[in-house]
């Protein structure tokens, strides 16, 4: 998959679990700020994303991916391989 439509359905993904406009999904925003995560919410996200894109997250790793950008680069390099 191309990075951009990894990216698209990422966005796609978080807009709808989260109820949030797909526009604010900007590669250099906070996900907790933009997503209004609380640390449950933040659990539930990484269980979405690793439920759908079948990459794990370690609990060390969740907290150096601040912002969508961290995210969108952490999928794709674990699901490149």
């Amino acid at each position: 998959m191309e990075k951009q439509e990894l990216i698209d359905k990422i966005n796609g993904v978080l807009a709808e679990e989260f109820e949030a406009e797909v526009e604010n999904l900007k590669p250099e925003a906070g996900i907790k700020d933009t997503l209004q995560l609380d640390s449950l919410s933040l659990v539930d996200m990484v269980a979405l994303i690793e439920s759908e894109f079948g990459v794990k997250i370690p609990s060390n790793e969740v907290g150096k991916i601040l912002t969508f950008a961290d995210l969108y680069d952490y999928i794709y390099e674990r699901s490149a391989k």
